[in-house]
């Protein structure tokens, strides 16, 4: 089978490969700041013309997603207003009395939550209400951090692959497919449920000899007194009605038509006026700011290698491979995708297959018009897989979703830094077993009961 594409491969094609091969590269080698790596790569995109000072702050699908920068930057400042009030302090110890003060049944008990609220929130907004928390466990017990937030990470890339609204790709493909929150339900839930139960077990064969702690710490987390974290309970009130807002925006947004990063917007402003801060120098200052320049470079670079045709050409290579066969399309598109968005971003790439695979079907199936055509039996198959492969890449690498990245942000902050390597020790064997479970329920529930 041949699909048409307009790719030109010409200097500009390899030029903005080469900035993109060279930037992972640095990234991984750690020997230069990510951030630092990032704005120089988006600066050479940009002077070299491939691509255009405009499309790199004004075009969403060839430069920075502001509606992503904003989200990040909003909700840092609810988080930093609510940091004095002691409200994570409660929620820590709350959560270890109920894990009895053990490491992984703590862990285990974030992880579900994570994932729970990654199904129905933004990653992004998840992970940065959760990940404070963890922070305050892991310095109550005397361990290390790092665990609790790759495991959080995780878990919430997987959790968001469930339904409509859990993570960009999904709202993509249900867009271009004209498929409802109902449809992600009854087609992605079950298998997310499958894997979670999957990493859960392996989180669990994994930390249990690494977390132990002696039965003195369990006794000393079990004996603190929650109720004496709280240092500003009305404070804490305001923050939790304008939180409480937000999370209520973000479920329904679609429905009020406006984007999470308007409403977080919003409730930023209004926690700011209601807590009465006269100067918010000190609430600005905690925002992480490298993460922040870390990704405005990156949606850059990422906007190069899409103008230039690199992800087309490999995305319609892949597509002309199986040659009609829908059932190995299936497989390599799951695959493909999973390891593409380990690296890239997964937006712009769903973005580049959507039209490719409704191109493919009108081929296949030249007869077959609209709804029809997108919602043809033996063509849903194909939504799924692009869905489970891309939201699923991210767990790969460090980079490979947007939860991922600030987990390390907020950990470098913390004074815990962790690497490129080690969050692939655990990413990357996540992403692979997540996928086999996906190709396995794509095969079994779509062709071998067919």
């Amino acid at each position: 089978m041949e699909i048409q594409t307009d790719v030109v491969i010409n200097s500009k094609f390899w030029a903005a490969t080469a900035i993109l091969i060279f930037t992972y590269i640095l990234i991984i080698s750690e020997k230069v700041n990510k951030t630092i790596v990032s704005i120089f790569g988006a600066s050479l995109m940009i002077m070299l013309h491939l691509v255009d000072q405009k499309e790199a702050f004004y075009v969403e699908e060839l430069g920075v997603d502001w509606n992503v920068i904003f989200l990040l930057i909003s909700m840092m400042i609810i988080i930093n207003i609510m940091k004095p009030t002691g409200f994570f302090e409660y929620i820590a110890i709350k959560s270890a009395k109920f894990g009895k003060g053990d490491p992984i049944k703590i862990m285990l008990t974030f992880a579900m939550v994570t994932a729970v609220l990654s199904a129905f929130l933004d990653n992004v907004t998840t992970v940065l209400l959760i990940a404070p928390v963890s922070l305050l466990i892991a310095d109550a017990l005397e361990i290390s951090p790092i665990p609790f937030l790759i495991v959080e990470a995780l878990a919430s890339n997987i959790g968001g692959t469930a339904t409509l609204i859990g993570d960009p790709p999904n709202i993509m493909i249900g867009s271009k497919a004209k498929l409802g929150f109902v449809d992600f339900l009854l087609h992605l839930t079950p298998v997310v449920l499958i894997a979670m139960f999957v990493f859960l077990l392996i989180v669990k064969l994994i930390f249990k000899t690494k977390l132990k702690i002696s039965d003195d710490k369990k006794q000393r987390i079990l004996s603190m007194d929650e109720s004496k974290a709280i240092k500003d309970p009305v404070l804490l009130s305001k923050s939790l009605f304008v939180l409480g807002l937000v999370l209520s925006g973000f479920v329904l947004h679609g429905i009020l038509h406006y984007e999470p990063a308007t409403i977080a917007l919003f409730g930023a402003g209004l926690l700011l006026l209601l807590a009465g801060i006269h100067d918010p120098h000190h609430i600005f200052s905690e925002i992480e700011w490298s993460t922040i320049f870390f990704f405005i470079g990156l949606f850059i670079i990422i906007g190069g290698v899409v103008k230039v045709g690199l992800i087309k050409l490999i995305s319609v290579k892949i597509l002309e491979i199986t040659n009609g066969n829908l059932m190995a399309t299936s497989m390599l598109i799951i695959w493909f995708s999973a390891f593409a968005s380990a690296f890239i971003d997964n937006i712009p790439y769903v973005a580049t297959m959507n039209p490719l695979i409704i191109n493919m079907a009108a081929q296949l199936w030249p007869d077959e018009k609209g709804l029809a055509l997108l919602h043809h039996p033996e063509l849903l198959p194909l939504w799924w897989s692009l869905a489970l492969g891309a939201c699923l890449g991210g767990n790969g690498t460090m980079i490979g979703a947007s939860a991922n990245v600030i987990v390390v942000g907020i950990a470098n902050k913390a004074g815990e830094k962790i690497t490129f390597l080690r969050f692939l020790k655990y990413g990357m064997p996540t992403m692979v077993l997540t996928v086999i479970v996906s190709s396995v329920y794509i095969y079994i529930r779509y062709y071998l009961l067919k």
